[in-house]
């Protein structure tokens, strides 16, 4: 992602991405020159071999460019990666994109979109309770095709907007991103790798990695969060819980992120789409991404982590936004707990993984710990590194208060009717409660 500043941070990191390809058959060279890197002292390098992915490589960047030969011998040292699994035919698929307000941003990723390499797909993006007209008259203007649709969905809300881009997406599969997102250009055949795994697959999540690390908080936040790192294939399901994860299917952050999931159209709306008392742009501020993987898993379907399907994501990049963004965390997770313990059957499960379930999902979602923050004492620390981590911790600690705030903002928006789902008209936990798939 083309970069809007200049780095502010000595640690500032060149983010890019190669094919294995373009370094084994191309002439060895002393030194690859790397585009605007001033500033910057670390290049990250996503590898891939075509649509599979390898990994990510750190290398040193010396006067604007990474030494040829380090970076063979790291790229040399990865793991094969996953395989995709190909698909018998291309699915069709709706891309949706909910939006608000954020005209410049939508631009790029809807250009990113458009340059997709798959051959049957449409966009459908949902300007939701915007200002301006000014979303509408950008795919007017600048989007004018068969293949990008728009719709407006007055009342605010996150789950509210992706009921609407459901309801009217004609896709097999729906997938969902951000507007402030680059796709990239095997995103959607990734996702139809990620169906074909298995016949009871209804969910693939994707890779989320930063696109930027130019400052301290967006690299900070890059190392705590999972998504953006998970790079092998699984399966989940509830028939075969993962041992790894004690919590399951209640794991937060591990299958993904609102950024970058794709669902089965016709079972989204069996399950009565997303649960409009969470999300951002109501009261409980999140919680609707995660709340549809566990409903999913819920209902005895699978949900695949595909990382080659990858969407980059730009992190809020200074300490006010990373505060606003952890008091979403933190009211959203809180408000999906209360959830979880409503339902007698999601409350005896949770119960059951753990005596101490909620202090470790808490944990998961804090974005920074008191533990985490070093002395002045501790080697390669400073007084500003001190401080950096102890805003940081700060933030952690917000993070974990405003989790009490959910259970009542919760309540609220469920009892004032917000919770009812417009989409379908079971309950959010219908299919689950049963114990069946739905049909």
């Amino acid at each position: 992602m083309n970069s809007t500043r200049p780095p502010d941070w000595a640690g500032a990191v060149w983010v890019g991405a190669i094919d294995e390809s373009e370094i084994y058959a191309s002439e060895p060279k002393a030194v690859l020159t790397l585009h605007r890197s001033t500033g910057y002292g670390t290049a990250r390098l996503l590898v891939r071999a075509g649509a599979r992915i390898r990994g990510f490589v750190d290398v040193p960047v010396r006067e604007g460019g990474i030494s040829f030969d380090l970076l063979r011998a790291r790229i040399g040292a990865l793991e094969p990666g996953s395989a995709l699994t190909e698909s018998v035919a291309s699915p069709t698929f709706t891309v949706i994109i909910c939006t608000r307000d954020r005209v410049d941003q939508l631009r790029d990723a809807l250009r990113s979109v458009l340059q997709v390499d798959y051959p049957h797909f449409d966009v459908l993006v949902v300007d939701n309770a915007s200002a301006t007209m000014q979303t509408r008259d950008l795919i007017a203007r600048e989007f004018s095709t068969d293949r990008v649709r728009f719709v407006s969905e007055p009342v605010a809300g996150l789950s509210r907007a992706r009921n609407t881009g459901l309801r009217h997406a004609t896709g097999e599969f729906v997938a969902y991103t951000d507007d402030d997102v680059q796709v990239d250009s095997y995103w959607l055949r990734a996702l139809a790798s990620g169906f074909a795994r298995g016949s009871d697959v209804d969910c693939v999540c994707g890779l989320v990695p930063s696109g930027e690390l130019r400052s301290e908080v967006q690299a900070y936040f890059d190392g705590r969060v999972s998504w953006s790192r998970n790079l092998d294939a699984r399966h989940y399901s509830l028939a075969t819980p993962p041992p790894a994860l004690p919590l399951f299917p209640f794991s937060v952050g591990e299958f993904g992120t609102g950024a970058n999931f794709a669902i089965r159209r016709i079972r989204g709306l069996r399950m009565g789409g997303f649960d409009t008392a969470l999300g951002v742009g109501t009261p409980t501020g999140g919680g609707e991404d995660l709340d549809f993987f566990t409903r999913v898993l819920l209902t005895g379907r699978g949900l695949v982590v595909e990382p080659a399907a990858v969407v980059w994501h730009r992190h809020r990049d200074d300490l006010a936004a990373l505060r606003y963004q952890a008091r979403g965390y933190g009211i959203g997770l809180g408000a999906w707990l209360t959830k979880i313990a409503l339902n007698p059957r999601t409350a005896v499960m949770a119960v059951r993984r753990s005596p101490g379930a909620c202090r470790k999902l808490w944990d998961k979602r804090a974005i920074g710990s008191a533990d985490e923050v070093p002395s002045e004492s501790a080697p390669n620390s400073s007084a500003a590194s001190v401080a950096f981590y102890d805003a940081i911790a700060r933030v952690g600690r917000y993070e974990v208060a405003c989790v009490l705030q959910g259970p009542w903002r919760y309540l609220r928006q469920k009892f004032s009717g917000a919770g009812l789902l417009p989409v379908g008209s079971r309950d959010s936990f219908a299919d689950a409660d049963a114990g069946v798939s739905a049909p």
